[in-house]
């Protein structure tokens, strides 16, 4: 684990006194902040309700979802390690190229003109270069001619990832591999319209009973409350902060308190 200069251990100690948490509470909040590059963290911790999200002047997520109050430390708790981060070294630092390194790329790639992380993986565009670290494997695609937007994940490793273009949505491991831990050079590029991700098979219907539906409607979550969540989440799948599976599962949550 990267190590904390003086800075970030006064930072951590000072934090983990005013909000009564543990110092590795605090130590854990840190390192996710940091890997969201100090505007978004996905992270789980005991101490603040298992696990959530954060998003800088945005949705904070946390395990009990009508907690406002958890919901209002975790916002604040990210909102001043975001601006310790910004404004002094709270970390010791590390060569560049290191897993720990916030330029974990290689280096001849040079700065990527968009970069972010979600779960356990990061990535950064470049011109015509993808790179993507999965559980400290770094792999550099080719993005061909593909004009790169949003990067988002499903459940599993880079398999699963996907990245917007002007063809639509694509497997990122469709794309050639130029370097990658344990990969050789694949020439491959598939024509666009065979890149497209098949849409999931519909759920089979099922009939809800109806005592089911009256013990629903006894919930005191209002209509209205809701939807404003509902549309919360949605705006965060699309700007692949969460995925969409974690998005139809709280969907289906809040669906079910009303």
């Amino acid at each position: 684990m990267q190590n904390l200069t003086q800075d970030g251990q006064h930072l951590v100690n000072s934090l983990s006194s005013r909000y009564n948490l543990s110092f590795d509470a605090v130590l854990h909040m840190l390192i996710a902040v940091n890997n969201g590059s100090g505007s978004m963290a996905q992270f789980n911790c005991p101490e603040l309700g298992g696990g959530g999200q954060w998003m800088r002047g945005g949705m904070t997520m946390v395990g009990d979802m009508f907690n406002y109050g958890l919901k209002s430390t975790v916002d604040n708790l990210c909102n001043e390690l975001a601006n310790g981060l910004a404004n002094m070294q709270v970390f010791m630092p590390l060569p560049k190229g290191s897993r720990s390194s916030n330029q974990w790329w290689p280096g001849d790639l040079g700065q990527p003109f968009s970069s972010g992380a979600q779960n356990s993986t990061r990535y950064a565009i470049f011109p015509k270069r993808l790179a993507v670290e999965v559980n400290g494997n770094v792999t550099v695609y080719d993005t061909l001619d593909n004009n790169i937007g949003g990067i988002s994940q499903q459940q599993g490793g880079n398999s699963s990832l996907t990245f917007s273009s002007q063809y639509g949505t694509i497997l990122v491991n469709t794309l050639p591999v130029v370097s990658g831990t344990g990969s050789a050079p694949i020439m491959r590029a598939p024509a666009p319209q065979n890149n497209f991700i098949e849409p999931p098979a519909p759920a089979p219907y099922k009939s809800t009973p109806a005592m089911q539906t009256t013990q629903n409607f006894s919930n005191t979550t209002s209509v209205d409350d809701v939807i404003q969540l509902i549309e919360k989440l949605a705006k965060l799948r699309d700007m692949g902060a969460i995925s969409d599976n974690e998005y139809n599962s709280k969907k289906t949550d809040l669906l079910n308190r009303i």
